[in-house]
């Protein structure tokens, strides 16, 4: 009962990029169909998995869809998925819109099927631009937006890339984003267009937002960056015993901060004295600031930082973040039983709605597992189905006893 519910989305996209956009759209009540090729998604390679194709990061991007495999260089899997096109209302891709065309599957093709469809492209760079045929991974847009630059330039000068996925993340939102706009055109006007989300151009706006500063204006009245999130020290504190994470932010916070610890004549200094002398020297703060951290262990500390009002958080592990308080009590992580993985972990979604609660469908799908009931809800007689199979255009599941 998904705000999605009655919506159909027919998913040829892979990795991550567009398998999170689409979880998020079939957490709402979508009928996601993952149409895979006889390869598979690479995904279902990556990680640790107790059986061959399910690894952890699939079960983690690809819950509550049904898969089927399809063959789109054979004639009869592109004339299959094309009829299946008729009835959704969206199809989403994220290889370059020019193997789109070579499959025969551009936005003429599936306008043709359906006018109605919204046709939704995840892939590098705009289409108008020199990149256009160039591939996109999310270390290659991270690097092209600036992200090892700036973490360079906070760091010892060595250029790094976040250690997630930070690219396909952001990018899967605003596709999600784009999804739902389209859909909203659909409902009101009956009719489909194509959408393209560009990776390069998504991210650049992303970052720049914080750091094009004074490169906004012309002319420019700086260099960019902003200066709080470039600072080296900008880190989890060292406490006398681990790491906590604090932010001291405003007047009101600084004034709780060093009268907490007894030395509130810190606030004659001119650089603490207004959040833009703050600014114009945060560097030292922050390493000033780092230095009273050590005095102290993390308790005492998250003790005296709660008592004071000032945002304090733990700096926690990949496991420990298992075991937090607050994620047990909003029952983030729960187990569940995969059918074919056993008892697994998964996350809830985050949000919550008081009237259309989004909720998994189900557990994510083996390979080509619901082929047979997608072809015959999609209007393909026994035969038809059967044939395919033969063929190799499309691999069935064994026929249901």
């Amino acid at each position: 009962m998904g705000p999605l519910r009655g919506i159909t989305i027919l998913d040829l996209t892979t990795v991550l990029i567009g398998p999170y956009a689409t979880q998020i759209l079939a957490d709402m009540g979508a009928d996601v169909i993952k149409v895979e090729s006889p390869e598979g998604d690479i995904v279902r390679q990556l990680g640790p998995g107790r059986t061959k194709g399910m690894g952890g990061m699939f079960l983690n991007v690809n819950r509550g869809k049904r898969s089927i495999v399809i063959d789109l260089k054979q004639v009869e899997g592109r004339d299959a998925l094309l009829r299946l096109a008729a009835k959704a209302n969206a199809i989403i891709y994220n290889v370059r819109p020019q193997a789109m065309a070579r499959l025969g599957l551009g936005y003429e093709a599936l306008a043709a099927a359906n006018h109605a469809i919204l046709y939704v492209g995840l892939f590098g760079y705009g289409q108008t631009g020199p990149y256009a045929a160039k591939p996109a991974y999310d270390d290659l847009i991270q690097g092209a937006s600036g992200i090892p630059t700036l973490i360079a330039m906070a760091g010892d000068g060595t250029p790094r890339y976040v250690p997630i996925t930070v690219a396909d993340r952001v990018v899967g939102l605003k596709a999600v984003n784009a999804i739902l706009g389209g859909l909203m055109h659909q409902h009101r006007t009956g009719a489909g267009q194509r959408i393209d989300v560009p990776m390069f151009e998504e991210m650049a706006e992303f970052v720049l937002i914080d750091h094009l500063g004074g490169l906004t204006y012309d002319p420019p009245l700086d260099h960019g960056g902003y200066a709080r999130l470039l600072s080296q020290h900008r880190r989890p504190y060292k406490t006398s015993d681990g790491h906590i994470c604090a932010l001291i932010y405003n007047d009101k916070q600084w004034k709780s901060f060093f009268g907490a610890i007894g030395q509130p004549e810190m606030l004659e200094q001119p650089r603490f004295a207004t959040h833009a002398a703050r600014h114009a020297h945060i560097n030292e703060i922050y390493q000033e600031v780092g230095r009273i951290f050590l005095t102290r262990a993390t308790a005492e500390w998250t003790e005296l930082l709660e008592r004071a009002d000032i945002p304090v958080m733990p700096m926690h592990t990949l496991e420990s973040i298992l075991e937090d308080p607050h994620l047990d009590a909003v029952g983030f992580f729960k187990t569940t039983e995969h059918p074919v993985e056993g008892r697994i972990r998964q996350m809830r979604v985050p949000s919550t709605w008081s009237a259309t609660q989004p909720e998994p469908a189900g557990p994510a799908p083996t390979f080509g597992e619901h082929g047979r009931d997608i072809l015959r809800e999609g209007g393909f007689s026994p035969e038809e189905i059967e044939r395919l199979g033969q063929q190799g255009a499309v691999q069935l599941p064994p026929s249901p006893r």
